[in-house]
């Protein structure tokens, strides 16, 4: 017998699957949503105690289907016309799928769907709502408590995010190259996104927010399913499973946050590390190269060291020499220099920090400062780098980070503050 956890996990993965077949059969997004969210809803009071239909997917579609042929039949009563979508279901309450919609690989419909939903007519905060709602099968609550927003607001941003798309009236289709390429890199960077939001959350009391993470890489390697081949897909897809390998050694018993030098690595999970080294090697070798695929290069060599001294630190350098090159940015710069720091000392990582001083994005940004501090303690300016230790752990709006900022800049004084 199925647990409750077990059906959860079934609706979220037929979610996008429903939701897909009646968009594209009723090209009515927020309606369509709508209508799969009972579809799901009344699954889950149902199936627990009536047992498990012999084709969840078909059972949905046809119970979503039904909700949307009653509300356009009531739609056409009030306008008096009956001559448009709901003309064009039969009459009964039978409604059946469309023949071959339950048994169509879900592919199509659910990269379409993603697509949709990281349309670039919608603000980055939208997408990633839309994406969690639609494509996640998570609820309203359950993404307002991820991105610490009270409900009412993230149910407002995935109202506006649906009106968006009706305003704009987007097909329900793959967009043509080159703008399915464009469309696809957006997609993978909300999902890059999500992903990073679960694995240190910008904000609260908890260094992690697992059930983001999984997400992000349940749907990543749905998109991966899909796209075999493509070598970005499997870059982030590797990415994911090799940095959240570490989750288990990344935070103590109480919640502490664990840095990845101290770490207990026997708690790394063997199997995530296998499958994301076997991805990067196998996209490395036959894909052109990608941002993704240098950062999930960089996380195979930490994942392969037993032991943190024996990171192959110049490797990493090379690669993230390569990585400004290929996709430049001020996070990249940053890590680049603790790169630098343990390759040609941390006097020469201070100074590729330096460049970032002048950098709006990064002035105020508590790992500027973390970073900073990390390399003055290296270099033994303690006094300068308990400074930056503190000032870090003001800004950060992350308990967990907060206190072990804190601590770092506590243990170079032996615990007097000022």
């Amino acid at each position: 017998m199925r647990s409750d956890a077990d059906h959860v996990d079934l609706l979220r993965r037929l979610a996008p699957q429903v939701l897909g077949v009646l968009v594209r059969r009723f090209e009515q997004f927020d309606a369509c949503e709508d209508a799969v969210q009972e579809a799901l809803l009344a699954a889950a009071v149902q199936w627990p105690q009536e047992g498990l239909p012999d084709s969840p997917q078909a059972w949905l579609i046809t119970v979503a289907a039904r909700r949307m042929t009653d509300q356009l039949r009531s739609e056409h009563a009030r306008r008096r016309r009956e001559d448009t979508a709901a003309a064009q279901v039969p009459a009964d309450d039978g409604f059946a799928p469309a023949p071959g919609d339950e048994q169509r690989p879900d592919h199509d419909d659910t990269l379409t769907l993603l697509i949709l939903c990281c349309h670039p007519a919608l603000s980055p905060a939208s997408q990633l709502a839309l994406t969690l709602r639609a494509v996640g099968g998570l609820t309203t609550a359950e993404i307002a408590s991820a991105f610490l927003v009270p409900e009412a607001t993230m149910a407002q941003r995935i109202s506006r995010a649906k009106q968006s798309l009706k305003a704009t009236d987007i097909p329900f289709a793959m967009p043509p190259e080159p703008e399915r390429s464009e469309r696809l890199r957006v997609v993978l960077h909300v999902l890059y996104l999500i992903f990073n939001e679960g694995y240190i959350a910008s904000s609260g009391p908890d260094l992690q927010r697992s059930e983001l993470t999984r997400e992000a890489i349940r749907l990543t390697r749905a998109v991966h399913a899909l796209l075999p081949d493509d070598g970005e897909v499997a870059g982030l897809l590797a990415l994911m499973l090799l940095s959240d390998a570490r989750r288990p050694a990344r935070t103590g018993a109480d919640g502490t946050l664990i840095a990845l030098a101290e770490q207990d690595r026997a708690l790394w999970n063997r199997a995530y590390i296998e499958e994301g080294t076997g991805l990067i090697t196998g996209a490395l070798a036959r894909a052109t190269l990608g941002p993704y695929q240098l950062q999930a290069a960089i996380a195979a060599v930490h994942d392969e060291a037993p032991r943190a001294q024996d990171t192959d630190w110049p490797q990493i350098l090379a690669l993230y020499k390569l990585l400004e090159r290929v996709a430049p940015n001020p996070m990249v710069t940053l890590n680049h220099a603790v790169a630098v720091a343990m390759v040609d000392g941390p006097r020469a990582g201070l100074d590729l920090l330096a460049t970032l001083d002048a950098d709006d994005r990064m002035a105020a940004h508590h790992r500027l400062d973390a970073v900073r501090a990390h390399l003055l303690e290296m270099a033994g300016d303690h006094a300068a780098a308990r400074s930056m230790y503190l000032t870090a752990a003001r800004r950060t709006t992350s308990l967990p980070e907060q206190r072990y900022l804190e601590a770092r800049a506590a243990r170079l004084t032996g615990g007097n503050d000022p």
